[in-house]
């Protein structure tokens, strides 16, 4: 498996891509005030984060996480292929 940093390392942000075969799978991460939003997944759409990927012909795996600041914890999950 082969990882990609599609961040800078500064700036409290972090997405990440990582690709297994034929397959890629690209990863948001969010610190969300309330619950899940879906505004992790909702911007890898946006961004058009997995275009390079699908112009290759593979299957990509679009991957959302949420953190709520309030809880500490995972506050919502998204998983989308295309």
């Amino acid at each position: 498996m082969r990882r990609e940093n599609t961040a800078p390392p500064l700036g409290g942000r972090r997405s990440g891509a990582a690709r297994a075969g034929c397959d890629g799978r690209l990863f948001e991460f969010k610190v969300v005030e309330g619950g899940a939003e879906g505004t992790a997944i909702a911007q890898l759409r946006e961004k058009g984060c997995a275009d390079k990927y699908r112009r290759l012909g593979r299957l990509v795996h679009l991957i959302g996480v949420e953190f709520s600041r309030e809880e500490r914890n995972v506050a919502g999950f998204d998983v989308e292929t295309s």
